[in-house]
């Protein structure tokens, strides 16, 4: 009997699986349009690559569900319950001005209106002592109303339940028994840190996605057990750390960055095997282009983003996301002036050359009319795509108003998108201190291998690598990734007032809850590690950084560990104050199931002539003329086969441009490795 693990990737325009042999190491990867019904999807790819679901181990799953319910504010009817006199946190927000500078400024509206915001009188106070016990006359009032609302949805959010949960959890099971259908979350379960505002808009997220979460992950469960499915389906985390479906259900908020963590995940893993400590992890999809940043072998992580402008306090990798993608729709702006999304056509009805019904030009119609992509062989020859169609739309949308030539148009919006990508790029690392020509540029995705090439000389990189099956690298990723739960507490103290040993002593009771939550989730690796790590800052700072505790700082009176924030703050900004008094704000336990990892499976040597599949007429902008490229079956190279540009490489998945001053070699892995002529 063969130990056979899944990966299964939901995506704003494809679900992506990863079949892996644990035995043999083989790889097998399907793609299915993420359009329709995602149950369906969801087992149309198992089908597909004709897994035995009966002798399955394990399946992980990542999905954008949870974050593009946010963004697009298609989820739950929701209804607020908390302590009477802050009805109204949500609105009141930190009551600044986020954008100084914009006069036309509008804070985005609360997703619970004021009318399903209800008060009950409790009180606890700021350590969490009991100030005025729950009203439960009126809290069952309160359910009833919004029962009668209504709604699929509670969040429960009262003062100081970081430190005392027991009125939220009280609350919780009259919730239960006034109206049991209606799916509840309450904050001291979602998170158990200090900031109203953020806890609230936190908790009341979670409550946001979760009825449709929740559906969906019953639905596969039911057909999982059906198929007669004897192992666990596990959910991808923001973190990193994969957990149980139950887990999942019940905190959907944790999974907001689910699907983009594992390709991060996976480009760690990747340059753990290369020999890498640094690099950029740029995931190119249909919808978005999210990057992050792989330094010293370790994913950057924070405890605190926005989503759609709304704050999210949970752990999660440190990913920026802009809308840029194959699907991301070219349109002129009010002054005439191009621009590259943020929209997108989405899976449905896609881009026009797709012929299912799109009327908008997009950055995959454009990558057609400049001979980036074979016509006859998209998706491996699953579809075929329409160049009347594409040249009718970029015509009309972009040529035609900006008295342009066809090429010139579709040039235009390639190389608009790759400024977009280049500029999030330098985000998180220019804009942050770092030097990008100091890192290795990881890209992946479908559209991946069309974007390397232009990164790598924009950035001035010194190499740019395009993964084996880039265009399912996020689900291979997640089999790269361990089981993890991240628990995060409140630790308001200044640092010189805090002992060693008071210090120890609040690591280990947050550490044996968290044992009990893992515990109780059902996950029994065979190895569990544990790390610390303290939410630090200097006084007068508003933010934080995350600082290792390591055990020998308990013996040196902390010394270590004052010193690591000096380290890690530099390391974050650039900038370390070694004199300044600091403060520990948030304690954190990380607790990890270590799972094994699949093994990456040598390739032959190939001469690379064997591979030419014959010469495609491209156009690259900043380049004169257009050039007939040779074209390549990305199978038939072997290791050490090297491709001069200009060239194109394709797979049945995706395809890579080589431009004419850069070389593409492949590695012992199948790894295609970009440089440019000068380096």
């Amino acid at each position: 009997m063969t130990r056979e693990r899944l990966a299964i990737d939901v995506g704003g325009t494809f679900v992506d699986f990863v079949s892996l042999d644990e035995d043999t190491g083989e790889v097998r990867i399907e793609k299915s349009p993420s359009s329709g019904s995602l149950e369906r999807r969801f087992f149309e790819g198992i089908d597909n690559l004709a897994v035995d679901l009966t002798a399955l181990n394990t399946i992980i799953h990542g999905s954008t569900m949870v974050i593009n319910t946010i963004v697009q504010e298609k989820g739950a009817r929701v209804g607020l319950i908390t302590t009477k006199g802050f009805r109204d946190v949500l609105e009141l927000g930190r009551g600044n001005r986020e954008e100084i500078y914009n006069l036309f400024y509008r804070p985005p509206a609360p997703l619970v209106e004021r009318y399903l915001r209800l008060e009950v009188s409790e009180r606890l106070g700021a350590r969490g002592e009991l100030v005025a016990p729950l009203d439960e006359a009126e809290a069952r009032a309160a359910i009833r109303q919004l029962k009668a609302q209504d709604v699929e949805g509670i969040a429960v959010i009262f003062l100081h339940s970081y430190l005392n949960p027991r009125h939220e959890e009280r609350m919780r099971a009259l919730v239960k028994q006034e109206a049991p259908d209606i799916e509840v979350t309450i904050s001291s379960e979602i998170c158990r840190e200090w900031r109203e505002f953020e806890r609230s808009s936190t908790t009341v997220l979670n409550a946001y996605a979760k009825p449709k979460l929740a559906r969906y992950l019953r639905a596969l469960q039911g057909e999982l057990a059906r198929r007669q499915f004897p192992g666990a389906l596990s959910i991808m985390q923001s973190s990193g750390g994969i957990t149980s479906l139950q887990a999942a259900r019940e905190g959907p908020v944790r999974t907001i960055a689910s699907g983009p963590a594992g390709g991060v995940i996976g480009v760690a893993a990747l340059g753990k095997q290369l020999g890498e400590r640094n690099l950029i992890a740029a995931d190119v999809g249909g919808t978005t282009f999210d990057v992050a940043l792989i330094i010293d072998g370790q994913p950057l992580e924070q405890t605190e983003h926005r989503i759609n402008r709304r704050p999210v306090l949970q752990p999660t990798i440190d990913i920026v996301s802009i809308g840029a993608g194959g699907g991301s729709i070219a349109w002129l702006d009010e002054a005439g002036g191009l621009r590259i999304g943020p929209q997108s056509v989405e899976a449905e009805p896609g881009p026009a050359c797709l012929d299912m019904g799109g009327e908008l030009a997009t950055v995959t119609d454009a990558q057609l009319l400049l001979g980036y992509l074979d016509p006859d062989y998209y998706l491996g020859e699953r579809m075929s795509l329409n160049v009347r169609r594409a040249e009718q739309v970029v015509k009309e949308r972009v040529a035609e108003p900006l008295d342009m030539s066809l090429i010139d148009a579709a040039a235009g919006i390639v190389h608009l998108a790759n400024m977009n990508m280049a500029f999030a790029i330098r985000n998180i690392t220019i804009e942050r201190g770092r030097d990008p020509r100091l890192f290795t540029l990881v890209c992946y995705g479908g559209g991946g291998g069309l974007f390397a090439g232009f990164l790598l000389n924009e950035l001035d990189a010194a190499r740019a690598i395009i993964p084996l099956n880039p265009a399912t690298f996020s689900a291979w990723g997640l089999l790269n990734a361990d089981f993890g739960e991240d628990y995060v507490r409140t630790f308001l103290r200044a640092f010189d007032a805090v002992s060693a040993a008071a210090l120890k002593s609040e690591l280990m009771e947050l550490e044996a809850e968290a044992r009990g939550r893992f515990a109780q989730n059902g996950v029994k690796p065979a190895q569990t590690l544990v790390q610390f790590h303290a939410a630090m800052r200097y006084y007068g700072q508003e933010h934080t950084v995350k600082t290792p505790i390591q055990p020998s700082d308990f013996d040196d009176g902390l010394v270590s560990l004052r010193r690591r924030l000096d380290e890690y703050h530099e390391r974050s900004y650039s900038l370390k104050l070694p004199e300044a008094n600091a403060e520990i704000v948030n304690l954190q336990v990380s607790i990890m199931g270590v799972a094994s990892k699949p093994i990456m499976k040598k390739v032959s040597s190939n001469p690379s002539g064997s591979a030419l599949k014959g010469e495609r007429g491209v156009t690259i902008r900043g380049y004169d003329g257009r050039f007939s490229a040779p074209v390549y079956d990305r199978e038939g190279l072997g290791a050490g086969a090297v491709i001069e540009g200009p060239a194109i490489i394709e797979e049945w998945t995706s395809t890579a441009l080589v431009l004419p001053d850069q070389s593409a070699t492949v590695d012992d892995y199948g790894n295609l490795i970009m440089k440019r002529a000068q380096a």
